[in-house]
């Protein structure tokens, strides 16, 4: 069974102009897959609708076999979804925030503490942890969000732009947790990301998007070969015949 298959996706907002045009792609379990493509390509709406917050035009999408329309409850209980743009509770403490998380997903006391401690590993935080997320930087609060998406070892994680805002040291460390999540717990991960070299260090497979549509698709090594390129910058911009 495939983690993820995307068929002949389609989503047009008001205006007529479709954001997703026949998308079609298929993720393996334990793969991490990447989205490439510039503002405006369809990659933030196609993650929505993968993590059942916006229902397609036509089309079909399903997670580990359930259909994201027809079983989104069902499909909820097996993702963790980071916006590009996620909330956080600021009057809470960093280490609040990630107890209320773990007491909605933990089954039981052990389990929400060893969730708290992993996030606690991933985020870095510190001594911060006691403070209050509304002091944090938005790196800061960007390290916690990404340590609440994988604390819950979800089997699918779905993560927009995951090192927006890190400096680089911390966004090689967040790249580092997520390959040790795959190869550990099996984690299935779809990632967008605009950093070309994040998507080349982690991801097994890559599909080019453009004004909606997949372009090509395949290990950026042999992406790389097939454009002649040295770096998945140049072969997105030689894809859609812009190089």
């Amino acid at each position: 069974m495939k983690a993820i298959e995307v068929s002949n996706l389609v989503k047009v907002y008001s205006g007529g102009i479709p954001a997703i045009d026949g998308l079609t792609f298929s993720v393996e379990a334990g793969e991490i897959y990447g989205l490439i493509g510039p503002n405006g390509a369809g990659k933030t709406t196609t993650l929505r609708i993968i993590a059942t917050l916006i229902k397609p035009t036509s089309g079909s999408v399903r997670v580990l076999g359930f259909d994201v329309v027809e079983h989104a409850e069902s499909v909820r209980g097996l993702i963790s979804y980071l916006p590009e743009e996620a909330g956080v509770y600021g009057n809470l403490t960093g280490y609040e925030y990630l107890r209320f998380v773990a007491e909605v997903y933990a089954k039981s006391e052990d389990e929400a503490r060893s969730m708290i401690e992993e996030a606690l590993d991933i985020s870095g935080l510190g001594s911060r942890i006691r403070d209050r997320v509304k002091s944090y930087s938005k790196g800061m609060q960007r390290r916690l969000q990404v340590a609440r998406t994988l604390m819950v070892k979800p089997r699918v994680a779905i993560l927009d732009e995951p090192t927006s805002g890190l400096d680089v040291y911390h966004a090689h460390y967040i790249r580092g947790c997520i390959r040790r999540y795959v190869d550990e717990y099996g984690l299935t991960v779809l990632i967008s990301s605009h950093n070309m070299l994040e998507i080349e260090y982690l991801c097994d497979r890559i599909l080019l998007i453009h004004k909606g549509r997949g372009i090509d698709e395949g290990p950026p090594r042999l992406l790389k070969e097939k454009y002649s390129s040295s770096n998945m910058e140049e072969v997105f911009l030689k894809a859609v015949g812009l190089a």
